[in-house]
């Protein structure tokens, strides 16, 4: 059987209706379907980010900090547009010292490795996704959840504020009509 979950759309250029249902896809029960859902979520929530250096138009660093709970290789299959995502499985030490990341995706972690790299992050040009803060309460920009219909995703309007990444604004309407986090 199939369940309908929430996914965002890979284009900037579609029109607002458009977008709304290109925000639900059609997933698989059983073994492994969610995380290819958040897997794909995540894909489509990188897509609508901006950066404002040039050199990611090949690709960018994703670090995986933690215990991811919903997805189980992030975005390994890369992303729209032939751009390709360097996925490391990193400490949150190495993250701050290496400096190199440009997604952060922080899954379970002690709380105080969790502190270091917001406070890190903050006016950084780093995106920060995680799928073990569905409230997103702890500072991520942008937090998968399971929901009754399938996955969703919050939005945390204060980290994104305060970042120089910019984040079309049609995602962050998505993310806040699902019962995102302003």
């Amino acid at each position: 059987m199939l369940k309908s979950i929430l996914l965002i759309a890979t284009a900037f250029s579609v029109s607002q209706p458009a977008l709304q249902l290109a925000s639900q896809t059609i997933v698989e029960d059983g073994a492994g379907g969610m995380a290819r859902a958040a897997n794909r979520m995540i894909g489509g929530i990188i897509s609508y980010v901006g950066w404002p250096d040039k050199r990611g138009a090949a690709g960018r660093n994703l670090c995986q900090v933690g215990t991811p709970q919903l997805a189980s290789d992030p975005v390994a299959a890369g992303l729209p547009n032939g751009r390709h995502l360097i996925v490391r499985r990193i400490t949150a030490a190495a993250a701050i010292a290496d400096g190199d990341c440009d997604i952060l995706f922080l899954g379970r972690m002690p709380v105080g490795d969790r502190q270091r790299l917001i406070g890190w992050v903050r006016t950084r040009a780093v995106l920060t996704i995680t799928d073990d803060d569905p409230a997103c309460l702890y500072g991520a920009m942008f937090c998968l959840a399971r929901r009754s219909a399938g996955l969703g995703f919050s939005v945390n309007l204060d980290a994104i504020g305060r970042s120089p990444l910019r984040v079309d604004p049609r995602v962050l309407q998505i993310g806040h009509g699902d019962g995102g986090t302003s």
